[in-house]
């Protein structure tokens, strides 16, 4: 298939508990079904348990286009369920950070998002995996793990992706230093012993937290890791460090460490919680690994994030 409108069948999945999730359903259909595209049952879902055994009816009923709509950790756990299938994603960006779409140059709005998906092009994506769970946009521990903790459904609801700004500055006040390991079993690099970090990071897309990128080159589609790490630093060099963050020119700061790879595996001590997506699903020791070209994703016409090549 290389565009929606081949699909034979389509289901469309909605997260009704994310941030603009309440009344999606009925205008998303409507809209896809003026486009022309064939949608031939609705689901909406509360909860990541509901989302699962959708998701394996969805597979099971043999639908060619699954359309998900939700926030990064929602439509990152229906890649991995697609991953390795034939079945192609649809993207409906309806929560608060959004990141896969603004990386696969989606559209925000969820009209602009409809009309995008039914006349777009299929390509195939990258999908990163921690300890095996799957992430699409980056995976880290540290500080952001902290803003995860500290972003409520009441903040994101009222400030929208402004609710992540006020939520770093929160957890970085109650932030505590840690040691980080990273090793690299393919050889590509030397083992890094960290002191006093402040966050690692492992991206497999370009954006995540509300339109920071992982580094200036980082894409979806390059088939590899970018990973770094910011030290523990004096307040104005973190100030400094968060003006770079949009283009992920920070990486080029001194202290920060930078590199790429297709593995690696992390050691904190303490043990620590890792964030995939905003969504905190497993811990270290973690390894991380990448599926080269495992998700088929629709994307606008004029989009150059990925291709299709198998």
């Amino acid at each position: 298939m290389k565009s929606a409108r081949e699909a034979k069948s389509a289901a469309v999945v909605i997260n009704a508990g994310a941030r603009l999730g309440a009344g999606a359903p009925a205008l998303a259909v409507d809209t896809l079904q003026r486009a022309g595209l064939s949608v031939s049952s609705v689901h909406q879902v509360l909860s990541g348990t509901e989302l699962a055994g959708t998701l394996d009816r969805v597979v099971a009923d043999g639908h060619d286009l699954v359309v998900v709509g939700g926030g990064d950790g929602t439509v990152s756990f229906a890649a991995g369920r697609l991953a390795g299938t034939r079945i192609v994603l649809g993207v409906l960006p309806l929560g608060t950070a959004n990141d896969l779409a603004r990386t696969l140059e989606i559209p925000s709005d969820l009209a602009g998002a409809c009309a995008a998906l039914a006349d777009g092009k299929v390509v195939d994506i990258d999908l990163g995996r921690a300890n095996g769970q799957p992430f699409l946009n980056v995976a880290s521990v540290g500080l952001s793990v902290g803003v995860t903790e500290t972003l409520s459904p009441r903040l994101k609801r009222y400030l929208g992706p402004l609710a992540y700004g006020v939520a770093a500055v929160r957890a970085y006040a109650r932030h505590k230093p840690f040691r980080a390991r990273l090793e690299f079993p393919d050889g590509d690099h030397e083992t890094l012993e960290l002191e006093d970090m402040l966050q690692v990071a492992v991206g497999n897309g370009r954006h995540y937290g509300g339109g920071n990128a992982v580094s200036p080159t980082a894409g979806i589609d390059d088939h590899t890791l970018d990973v770094y790490a910011i030290p523990g630093a004096p307040l104005r060099e973190h100030v400094r460090i968060a003006r770079l963050l949009k283009d992920g020119s920070f990486v080029e700061r001194r202290g920060v460490y930078h590199v790429t790879c297709q593995r690696v595996r992390l050691v904190t001590e303490p043990p620590m919680p890792v964030n995939l997506d905003g969504e905190i699903a497993t811990a270290t020791p973690a390894e991380f690994t990448i599926d080269r070209n495992a998700v088929h994703v629709v994307v606008p016409h004029s989009s150059n994030s990925a291709r299709f090549d198998g």
